[in-house]
């Protein structure tokens, strides 16, 4: 592995922690990430020389921190500053290596909780959490959410500009303030992971480095806030569902439905890691919380051996729970595919029927699609193809627009009135 190869790595590996160290010293993300990129350029120079550092992470972190430390005496306020972030700033030390691959240390806590402040909007939280904590690239941001380079880019420059100009402070909140931003540091890990685990558009079903990227963010949220039981709640659901990607796609990457993924290819690890985070966000007196509530879906999910032992009362009284405390036309979608298992397609299909006038779901692929299975399952097909059809042309993934013409393609004209097994949307994180 050349030297470029391997700062590359060590950088996307390390770059959040660099940024958070630099920040907390400066008090500005974006002054911090161009400190990290100088530390970046000073290791392109040096390490050709001088050959790769024992503990490279740690050698970029120190050279951001003196960097950032020389730009703060530079300033007129230096003296000001230096007291804000404590008198033994240089012999400060500094842990050059995580414990473990999920760790979070209260310095990147902290950048988390700033770029994902609610004075930025969803899309730039989204953007500038990618950029800062999750080491992406501007132009894989772009690609990660089907956008132009120069849109990612204006939408990162914006929300640093943003978050200056408000004065945000490099902090983890506390009290009524905490409560009220963790929801938004909840809700972007939740966003990377869902374009993810089902990319909105594009020629592939999955983007696995958003999904680790989130769960990784997730877990490391859980273990320094444990006292909050949603945390646990949303590292909960990521791990369990994060464990059917190996069987979410065939061998060409054509989506694999629930019903008919090999259970055996399910991670057994992320399962019980899965587990083991719900009955910690139970103990945390979260069990009623609206991640907790997925959590416990996707549990019911990977505790049947097979599909057909799946409890899909207590799926849909979970939903029926969960439309109560964070209500929306996407979770009565999930919802009625619950009840069409558990009641019949004829239950489901009034749910279904009284979704159709929502503004939220007029373009949304999934709702032609579930009313599709259930007119499928009620003997109705042409119908149905007509629902895929429509479905299809809404989607903006290549791989589901494939799978919904092949649902269209098996309800033609010699298909059978009765029987055509139904897709299942319960393989999917609730919007």
């Amino acid at each position: 592995m050349t030297v470029e190869s391997t700062l590359e790595t060590v950088f996307r590996m390390e770059s959040a922690r660099i940024v958070a160290t630099a920040a907390r010293i400066v008090r500005d993300v974006g002054i911090a990430e161009e400190i990290a990129q100088d530390a970046l350029v000073a290791a392109l120079e040096q390490w050709p020389r001088s050959g790769v550092p024992d503990s490279p992470g740690a050698w970029l972190t120190a050279t951001a921190k003196h960097r950032a430390v020389d730009l703060v005496r530079r300033r007129e306020t230096y003296a000001r500053k230096l007291a804000e972030v404590g008198r033994t700033l240089e012999e400060e030390s500094y842990d050059p290596e995580p414990s473990g691959p999920g760790d979070i240390d209260d310095d990147v806590l902290r950048l988390i909780f700033t770029t994902c402040h609610p004075v930025l909007s969803a899309e730039a939280r989204a953007a500038l959490t990618l950029r800062l904590v999750g080491g992406l690239r501007t132009d894989e941001i772009a690609r990660a959410f089907l956008v132009p380079e120069a849109t990612a880019a204006a939408r990162i420059t914006r929300a640093k500009r943003t978050l200056a100009k408000a004065g945000v402070a490099f902090e983890v909140p506390y009290g009524p303030d905490r409560a009220a931003r963790l929801g938004s540091v909840l809700e972007v890990v939740y966003l990377i992971f869902n374009e993810g685990y089902a990319a909105t558009a594009g020629d592939d079903l999955l983007r696995p480095g958003l999904c680790e990227d989130a769960l990784r963010l997730a877990r490391g949220l859980a273990a320094l806030m444990p006292e909050e039981g949603e945390a646990h709640g949303l590292a909960a659901l990521l791990e369990i569902q994060a464990s059917r990607t190996a069987a979410r796609t065939g061998p060409g990457g054509e989506p694999v439905l629930l019903a008919d993924q090999n259970r055996g290819r399910w991670d057994r690890l992320l399962i019980r890691r899965g587990f083991a985070a719900l009955e910690r966000a139970v103990e945390a007196g979260g069990a009623g919380g609206p991640y907790a509530l997925q959590a416990a879906v996707a549990a019911c999910h990977a505790r049947a051996a097979t599909y057909e032992e799946t409890d899909w009362r207590t799926i849909a009284a979970l939903y029926g729970r969960l439309a109560t405390v964070a209500p929306s036309p996407v979770v009565e979608l999930n919802r009625a595919v619950a009840v069409a298992r558990a009641e019949g397609p004829a239950a489901a299909l009034t749910i279904v029927d009284a979704l159709a006038a929502e503004p939220a779901l007029a373009r949304y692929h999934l709702l032609p699609s579930v009313r599709g299975d259930l007119l499928a399952g009620l003997g109705r097909t042409a119908e149905a193809r007509a629902e895929f059809e429509r479905a299809a042309e809404l989607t903006r993934n290549e791989r589901e627009r494939a799978l919904l013409r092949r649902r269209a393609g098996e309800l033609g004209p010699q298909a059978r009135e009765k029987g055509l097994p139904a897709a299942d949307r319960q393989d999917t994180p609730t919007p």
